[in-house]
């Protein structure tokens, strides 16, 4: 930030040694605009502080462990100038890709309104697409792997993410689309060098892809409800130019296991719960209102009270 700010200072003073009277009034309203939303968000991010534990030190399969990451801050966010969803491009569209039962159905279902309630943005349910096989070889590959509670033994199928994101999605995104994410009931892979991933998005591209497959290991419905809900709303974050949250544990923060995505929280940390809220231009506690009623009428209440909390925080500053 401190780089950007000192090119807006010397364009400033250049500008004022050769016509420093014309100055447009309308520029300088936005600069100070930008300036109070910025500190504002800032001064709530404090607040909400206690409701999330700072990350710890990794365990030996913890996503951590084997992928060095330096984390994003609010300001590093918004100096990497990420893209805002705008007038003409503020939709985000959920595609399931493939066939589902009733149970999945419904947890779609629930999924695309948590992220429109998440993001504070219209939420499209596009109808089902039946899944492409690849013909590349590279595209597709035969693992050896039982997944429990899946009803799939080895061997199985898993297609490569990109295949997915570049030659299915990329195609048909919308032109009023903020973000493209398809979920599947098939198993991914998004190179050579690991097992499997839950989900991958691209940052550039704004489409993304995640799979319901593993979702449902050894849990109930709201086991697999929450997985779902953390891995949809993660990949949708990167579409925003979100990067993996490493100051606290974060619905944004890396998983590598099932174990690690259940010990996650439902919500964005304080640096992270800024970006979003800079990205929809809604204040927290009118988020988190919208988030605890969402939760509230589909029996999350635990994730309602919760919200509730950081609402009710939010808004004594406010006072």
């Amino acid at each position: 930030m401190k780089s950007s700010l000192a090119i807006i200072l010397l364009a400033s003073l250049l500008f004022a040694c050769t016509n420093s009277e014309s100055i447009p009034a309308s520029n300088v309203a936005v600069t100070a605009e930008v300036k109070k939303e910025r500190a504002d968000l800032h001064a709530t991010m404090s607040k909400i502080v206690p409701f999330f534990k700072p990350m710890g030190k990794p365990a030996g399969y913890d996503w951590l462990a084997s992928h060095n990451e330096p984390g994003q801050t609010f300001d590093e966010f918004l100096d990497a100038n990420p893209a805002k969803p705008t007038k003409e491009r503020q939709k985000i569209y959920v595609l399931p890709l493939g066939t589902f039962n009733v149970k999945e159905q419904k947890v779609i279902a629930v999924t695309a309104g948590y992220l429109e309630a998440f993001y504070d943005l219209p939420v499209s349910v596009m109808p089902s697409k039946p899944m492409p096989k690849p013909t590349k070889g590279a595209d597709h590959r035969t693992v050896h792997q039982l997944i429990a509670n899946s009803g799939r033994f080895p061997p199985f199928e898993q297609i490569r993410t990109g295949y997915i994101n570049d030659d299915i999605l990329l195609p048909i995104k919308p032109k009023d689309a903020a973000a493209l994410i398809a979920l599947t009931n098939e198993d991914l892979f998004p190179d050579a060098s690991m097992n499997y991933v839950f989900g991958q998005a691209s940052l550039e591209n704004r489409v993304g892809v995640w799979s319901m497959v593993r979702l449902g290991e050894k849990g109930d419905y709201n086991t697999f409800l929450s997985r779902t809900l953390k891995i949809a709303t993660h990949e949708t974050g990167h579409m925003f130019g979100m990067r993996h949250c490493t100051k606290y544990e974060c619905i944004m923060s890396g998983t590598n296991n099932l174990a690690e995505t259940d010990s996650r929280p439902i919500d964005a940390c304080p640096e992270c719960m800024a970006k979003i809220c800079w990205l929809s231009d809604i204040s927290p506690t009118d988020r988190y209102t919208r988030l605890a009623t969402f939760c509230r009428k589909n029996g999350l209440n635990k994730e309602a009270d919760d919200f509730t909390r950081k609402a009710a925080a939010c808004k004594n500053r406010e006072r």
